[in-house]
This record gives structure tokens, sequence and C-alpha cells, in this order.
């Protein structure tokens, strides 16, 4: 079957749209879920394993069609990257068939929800090509152009609509990832992640990782977004209620935050979910989309859950309807 939606991305409008929140923190600590290597795709051949995913999914999914929503399913893809086999003891081939169960996973979900008003577009993310938590390389444009490639080519030909550079840490990488994804005909979003002092891990700010991203290849990003940073370690930039002159503010499409307001390097260490408090979380997104009206792809990040984006619905759909 032919992807549904790669031609035509209904997010690229003004409609409001919900994604998940933190899977592997949610299924880890408040559902006692082992998941080797943090990999979500490892859930998948196991019976108990999907099960808790589709109980994960339906949760969302039925939030979206209760709240008239569309919604951007993603599929278990993050870590299903050649960087990883040796971690997760698989190899290529296996890796390569991971990202391929997972679209036809995920495209049977949405068949479930069929019934719902509002598309549902199916994702796949990938991940940095090392851990995005605590960034320890660096890598070329034309590095990462040929190492997302690979994976790029094993999602191509599924049902999968787009593909998302999630917690990308570096410009050059986002690039690289941008340039293998228009060859494979493929839509890309770029989704940064941000230290607590609102910069890259490398020291870059968002303003300039964007415009040197977009500079770099033609704009040819569908959008860009923030994940994994709390609110509060949003940039000073994004702060000023003038963003609307800003193109490069004007890029970004979509949050997806962490609900504790630790850092990567003190949440990458923790024992104990740090899953702060819904109703401020959702107060903070409303306090951003008033600065930042473009917005309308919503979800959550480490820490969060269905509790989380419930609760940003309720506060940003009066505002968006």
């Amino acid at each position: 079957m032919q992807a549904r939606y790669r031609q035509k991305l209904p997010q690229l409008g003004s409609d409001l749209f919900l994604t998940d929140a933190g899977l592997e923190t949610d299924l880890i600590f408040n559902h006692g879920i082992e998941i080797k290597g943090f990999a979500a795709h490892t859930l998948l051949p196991k019976q108990m394993g999907r099960l808790a995913l589709t109980n994960y999914y339906r949760g969302f999914l039925s939030l979206a069609q209760v709240m008239d929503t569309g919604f951007i399913l993603d599929g278990q893809t993050w870590k299903a990257h050649a960087h990883w086999a040796k971690d997760l003891g698989e190899s290529l081939d296996d890796l390569g068939k991971a990202n391929r169960e997972s679209v036809v996973y995920i495209a049977a979900l949405r068949d479930e929800y069929r019934d719902n008003r509002q598309p549902i577009v199916l994702n796949c993310s990938l991940g940095p090509k090392g851990d995005a938590y605590a960034p320890d390389y660096t890598i070329s444009k034309r590095e990462a152009e040929d190492y997302h490639s690979q994976q790029i080519s094993w999602l191509s030909g599924t049902q999968v609509d787009m593909i998302t550079a999630m917690t990308f840490t570096q410009a050059e990488e986002a690039i690289g990832a941008v340039r293998a994804a228009q060859k494979a005909g493929l839509p890309i979003a770029v989704s940064f992640t941000l230290e607590t002092d609102g910069f890259l891990p490398t020291g870059q700010s968002l303003q300039d990782a964007i415009e040197q991203v977009d500079l770099e290849t033609g704009t040819t990003a569908i959008y860009f977004q923030i994940n994994c940073a709390h609110p509060d370690h949003f940039p000073a930039s994004l702060m000023t209620k003038k963003l609307k002159d800003q193109n490069w503010a004007k890029r970004i499409k979509g949050i997806r935050c962490n609900a504790s307001r630790m850092s990567h390097a003190e949440l990458d260490n923790c024992t104990l979910l740090d899953s702060g408090d819904p109703d401020e979380l959702a107060k903070q997104y409303q306090a951003i989309y008033s600065r930042m009206p473009w917005l309308n792809i919503f979800g959550g990040c480490c820490g969060s859950d269905l509790r989380h984006v419930t609760e940003i619905a309720k506060a940003l759909k009066p505002a968006k309807a």
C-alpha cells in the first residue's frame, strides 16, 4: 500500500495535531515494562511488549478522537539504526526489518481508528547517531547524510507519511539527514533538543541552527520542532512577543516538552521519574502558544504521559478553534 499523506501532509495547515508523550519513560517507570537499551522497537516482537505499546497508543488516539484533533502517530524507530546494533545485539538486517515492521504496526493502529474525523499521520523518528542526552561525538554533513541514508532507505518503501530527525543536537547532522531524506523523496521535519541554558548541546543557538539547516538545504525541511526540553529551558529569543517578524521562529510548528525541569545529565542518572505537574505544563504551553500562534503540533517527551497531553489538549483546543 502507498503512503496516504506523503504528498500532502495535513499538519502543514493550521489545524491542531497531537502527538504522544514520553513513551519509554512512561512504560518503564509507570508500567514496569523493561525496554532493552531504551529502544522501543525491541518491544514489538514480544506479546507483552506489543500489548503495552498498543495500550499506550490507544490512549492518545482515543484522546485525539474525543478532542477532534489530528494525530501524528510515531513508529518505534528512534534507536533502530546502525549505531545501536552492537548494544542491542541486532544485525543490520534485523534493524531494517524492525523499521519496516514498525510502520506495518502503526498503520494497523491507524486502521483501528479509521472513524476518526481528523487525519492520523504516520511518522518515524530518526535518532541521532550517538547519545542524544550526553552527546560525545561530532559528525560532518556528508557523514550524516551517508549514515542516515541507510535507515531512510528502509523506510522510504513503506506506508510512512514522513520522518522526523528527533532529539538532534547538531545542525550538521540535521543537514545531512535532510539531504538524505530529500534524495529519497521523504518529507522530513527536524526536532532539536536544548540544554537548560536554551542552547543546543554544541553551544549553538536554536536560531542559528534553524537558519543554518535552512540555508544549506534550501529550506527543504518541512518544519522544525523542539523536543526533550522543559519550557523553562527555551531560549530567551522565544520569550518575546515580536516573534511574528522572525522567520526562523515561524519555521517551528511543534513542541514536545519534558515534564521535568531536570537537565539531560540529571535525567540520565535519575532512578525515579520526575513527571512534573500536568496542569502547570499545559499553562506553559498556553503561554508559548500566545507568543507563537502558528504552532499546531503538541505532545510530550521525557517524563510526560497521557495526563500531560490531555491537559495540553484541553488548554489549546479552544485557542485553536
